[in-house]
């Protein structure tokens, strides 16, 4: 049975991840930071997975050495999702940055020179669509991390996985592994524990009436479940060697995502947009919207031609995924349907 690392194991993607993997007869061996995610782990699992028994729970720190080595030790392949994301803007950038930058070379580093024959690495859209001029990315595209529109996190994904690419490139052939690394939108989707995901977040304020109407941002989505899948694609198949992959369905302005889900009978999802200086001038007084205002006004849209020519399999839509996450929110107790 061949075992799989993955980091950051309590995390919404992380989660979907162990799960699919422990239900394809893997060996899971999940990192966390303490003793309560673990188990947050641990029953999620037991929720969730058909194999819940062949899942083994380690706490390691991103900013620490101690226990990445051992971690690593027996495992086949690592996917490595720990790395922190928050909407607002931290006050120091620096609290984002250097865990991913950092917490990701110790990974690579475990990994050198042991038996791990392929690391996925997690990244995002946000080390790629942010600086340039224009309205299509692809992966060859790289956030600019000195212009004015970039916040923490963009700046925390395109170091990380910056350096992540240069570390490998480094590698001997001794010491050499395959890397892929996983470019999501935002992520939306069922959750498997309590952890809703920042993304998640947005339909909390969509359906609780604390938004009376949407920032003009236009952004992409897609299904927690597909990026999950995707990580275990690129595990496996070696078409994804050395590439970057876009993962996203369809993209959209906040305010079409509320008609959704207004049509879908929440009824306090807003239809009407903010006026742009209206949103600056909120985001002094509001931290949340510190990480939206760059994005105001922007129409970005993700080339997904490479994910289309890799992948067998056709995306659950960004609606569905919407709609099944409200309706989640619902029977957890945070939002009402009214």
């Amino acid at each position: 049975m061949e075992k799989v690392l993955v980091t950051g194991a309590s995390g919404f993607i992380a989660l979907h991840c162990v799960q699919q993997l422990l239900d394809q007869g893997y060996s899971v061996r999940g990192t966390v930071r303490n003793h309560k995610k673990g188990q947050e782990v641990i029953e999620a699992m037991r929720n969730y997975s058909a194999q819940p028994d062949n899942l083994e729970i380690v706490e390691t720190d991103l900013l620490k050495d101690d226990g990445w080595d051992e971690a690593v030790q027996g495992c086949d392949y690592v996917l490595h999702l720990a790395s922190p994301f928050i909407l607002e803007e931290p006050d120091n950038e620096d609290d984002l940055i250097q865990p991913a930058v950092q917490g990701s070379l110790r990974v690579l580093k475990s990994c050198t020179g042991k038996s791990v024959k392929k690391v996925i690495m997690t990244s995002s859209f946000a080390a790629i669509g942010y600086g340039h001029d224009k309205e299509i990315y692809d992966e060859a595209d790289w956030s600019i991390t000195d212009c004015l529109n970039i916040g923490a996190y963009a700046k925390s994904k395109t170091y990380a996985e910056k350096a992540s690419w240069d570390y490998v490139a480094k590698l001997s052939d001794e010491e050499k592994f395959d890397f892929t690394v996983i470019n999501p939108v935002a992520v939306t989707g069922p959750m498997l524990s309590r952890d809703i995901g920042t993304s998640n977040s947005m339909f909390i304020k969509f359906c609780d009436g604390s938004m009376p109407a949407c920032p003009r941002i236009h952004i992409g989505f897609v299904d927690v479940r597909d990026v999950a899948k995707a990580h275990l694609f690129a595990m496996k198949s070696d078409t994804t060697n050395g590439e970057r992959i876009i993962v996203s369905q369809k993209e959209m302005f906040f305010v079409e995502m509320s008609l959704i889900l207004k049509n879908a009978g929440f009824k306090k999802a807003p239809t009407r947009e903010i006026p742009d200086f209206l949103v600056r001038i909120m985001a002094l007084f509001v931290k949340e919207l510190g990480g939206l205002k760059r994005s105001l006004g922007r129409t970005v849209f993700a080339d997904k031609s490479k994910a289309k020519n890799l992948f067998n399999w056709e995306y659950i839509s960004a609606e569905d995924s919407a709609i099944e996450t409200a309706e989640q929110l619902v029977s957890m107790g945070l939002i009402k349907k009214t």
